[in-house]
């Protein structure tokens, strides 16, 4: 069995969003991370099937699901409002 990590090289990056708070209204702009995956140049040694290598490709993964309003009165905690966690490249 092969682990993600012989595949992708990983590093985490942050991208703004703008999302709006379910309780207050209040729209603010976000950090969200991000784990980007990128595929390494040269497949691993010990990998018997190449087929795996050549269909994987660069994607990134949604690292913080809950935020926390940046309005001064609210203060809450809200899920990301999106379903999506995981974007291909």
């Amino acid at each position: 069995m092969i682990n993600e990590r012989d595949i992708f090289d990983e590093k985490t990056e942050v991208k703004q969003a703008s999302f709006s708070c379910p309780n207050c209204r209040e729209r603010h702009d976000y950090d969200v991370r991000w784990m980007k995956r990128t595929k390494k140049t040269n497949p691993p040694r010990h990998l018997k099937d190449n087929q795996q290598f050549k269909n994987s490709r660069d994607y990134m993964v949604r690292i913080d699901d809950v935020l926390m309003c940046k309005n001064m009165r609210c203060r809450r905690r809200f899920d990301i409002p999106s379903s999506q966690t995981v974007v291909f490249i």
